[in-house]
């Protein structure tokens, strides 16, 4: 196969200035659109925060396309919502629709076939229909009870017949929705990150301490009348690069760190075959609770330069510990 001749120069101009156009013509038509969100808009949100059921998001094409993002986007920000093919639904998927959800109909003609099928059976059924078109004056922007006036100055394709204005101010119509419900539903961090829980941040903002320490005979600990011999076989079995030193009720005393022992190495007076762990060990250690973030670990591990902690309860007692590589594994870091 020959290999396409390299641009010349006069064509990468050209090539530049028909990308800056497209961009230019959308960025137009979403300033229209944005002066346009209004009564009409506030109505939609009203209707989609009233609703008991779920958000059903519909369009053929290019539409559809649109239509199962923005399924997608208010699905993961608090209301339930899925896509339903309207050529699918007149042909059994429309048992999947119950008298208490939404409809969100998208047609940039406002004169889809299909969809223009389905809606009689919709308002039957008692279903609030919302309709996002390019035509106010369409046969679905009259059928519906919330019209959402969509429509754009130009499509950026010179010949005006492939979607991209008309479908990036659909795609951008449906984002406002979302956002505006989730703002008003006082939709948190936390509850995006329990729709996403395999996302980092889903990992960042539901990850507990307990869910990745080591705990039980996993926890390195040795009592405070220990040898630093006997603290070395500790953290040799348990390999977290410490020991916790604890009195005869699980209390946390003190942590004895591979730090500390580089330490005393330097110390030709030092015997560690008989001198106590609690010689060396380090007094005031940064713990951590249970209950508390993974990604508070992080934190903490990185603003004190340190590379595991010992996890405690409310009364001090020794629960389990954690590393570095505990938290690159859980990918929280």
């Amino acid at each position: 196969m020959t290999a396409a001749p390299a641009p010349t120069h006069d064509d990468s101009d050209a090539l530049i200035q028909s990308g800056r156009r497209v961009i230019g013509i959308e960025v137009q038509a979403l300033q229209a659109l944005q002066l346009r969100v209004g009564a009409d808009f506030a109505q939609a949100c009203r209707e989609l925060l009233a609703c008991r059921g779920r958000v059903i998001c519909t369009g053929m094409g290019k539409s559809g396309h649109i239509a199962t993002k923005i399924a997608a986007t208010l699905a993961s920000t608090g209301t339930a919502a899925f896509f339903l093919h309207p050529g699918e639904a007149s042909h059994g998927d429309l048992g999947m629709v119950k008298d208490m959800d939404v409809v969100l109909a998208l047609s940039n003609s406002g004169e889809t076939e299909e969809i223009l099928t389905i809606v009689p059976a919709l308002k039957r059924q008692g279903n609030r229909i919302i309709a996002m078109t390019g035509r106010p004056d369409s046969r679905l922007a009259h059928l519906a009870d919330v019209h959402l006036d969509a429509s754009v100055p130009e499509e950026a394709c010179p010949l005006g017949l492939a979607p991209t204005s008309s479908t990036t101010a659909a795609l951008v119509l449906g984002d406002a929705l979302a956002v505006a419900l989730l703002e008003a539903r006082g939709f948190t961090a936390e509850d995006f990150a329990r729709s996403h829980p395999a996302g980092s941040l889903g990992r960042r903002l539901l990850l507990r301490i307990s869910d990745v320490m080591h705990s039980g005979d996993g926890v390195p600990r040795v009592a405070a009348d220990a040898t630093v011999g006997q603290a070395l076989v500790e953290m040799s079995r348990k390999r977290l690069g410490m020991t916790a030193v604890v009195d005869a009720q699980e209390r946390l005393l003190g942590v004895f760190t591979d730090g500390d022992l580089r330490r005393a190495l330097d110390d030709a007076r030092v015997d560690l075959r008989i001198l106590p762990v609690s010689a060396l060990m380090g007094h005031a250690p940064k713990t951590i609770g249970p209950d508390q973030l993974a990604a508070e670990a992080a934190h903490l591990m990185e603003e004190h330069k340190i590379n595991s902690l010992v996890v405690v309860d409310g009364e001090q007692r020794v629960v389990g510990a954690l590393n570095i590589h505990d938290l690159l594994q859980a990918r929280v870091v």
